[in-house]
């Protein structure tokens, strides 16, 4: 089950032409275990591609990463080893669908997960003026905790933009949902979709276009929400 839906997932980014990873070097796969983080500075910004997306974090010091990430473990079990343990796809999967997350601090290699990372990219492309590096890190800190997760409204990339431009911000959400906002700007519009849909199958049957379209209108309204 898992399995496919990471495959939808990977398919419906790459028919909308979403370029997730564009920013990212290829250079560094080959010490892709390995971080000189003595160059990271308090409060810097640090990006890596995370299963279909970019993950971003803030680098706190002394080899440590504060970021939002989704995991359904904490709702399994009261047990901090086991969930300080690196979040793995699966986990992250089964938090974004059940809205699960927490703001949480990992060293860089647990937060790379075996990828390269690129130090305040976002700087040069957002037109907002950073805060100081401690108040980012600080905020950063206060922050830490469980959180509930929106695909759309409350991910990582709003939690960095957040904690170092003061105003949270998602480019890869916006970039990519710019159509599906407009139409869940309208929910009633998008409820009777749904009802209309769900009346489809009960009156036609389980034919494959009726199911589809209205499971993709309720899975959209419930990730949206």
């Amino acid at each position: 089950m898992l399995d496919s839906l990471t495959f939808l997932f990977e398919k419906v980014f790459l028919f909308t032409n979403f370029n997730l990873f564009s920013a990212i070097s290829t250079d560094g796969d080959k010490n892709a275990n390995y971080f000189d983080w003595s160059s990271f500075k308090r409060g810097d910004l640090l990006e890596v591609p995370r299963t279909l997306f970019i993950h971003f974090g803030i680098y706190l010091g002394d080899n440590k990463v504060a970021h939002l990430m989704p995991d359904i473990l904490p709702a399994l079990t009261n047990d901090k080893r086991q969930i300080q343990k690196v979040v793995t796809n699966k986990r992250l999967l089964l938090g974004v669908l059940s809205k699960i997350a927490s703001i949480r601090i990992d060293t860089v290699e647990d937060f790379a997960y075996g990828s390269s990372i690129i130090v305040n990219h976002m700087d040069n492309i957002l037109n907002k003026q950073q805060l100081p590096n401690e108040e980012i890190a600080r905020r950063a800190e206060k922050l830490v905790g469980a959180t509930p997760y929106s695909l759309l409204w409350n991910n990582c990339e709003h939690f960095v933009t957040y904690c170092r431009y003061g105003q949270p911000v998602s480019l890869q959400t916006d970039k990519f949902c710019d159509v599906l906002k407009m139409i869940i700007r309208d929910q009633r519009g998008v409820m009777l979709m749904a009802i209309l849909g769900i009346i489809s199958i009960l009156y036609l049957g389980l034919a494959p276009s009726t199911t589809l379209t209205t499971v993709l209108i309720l899975f959209t309204l419930w990730m949206a929400s």
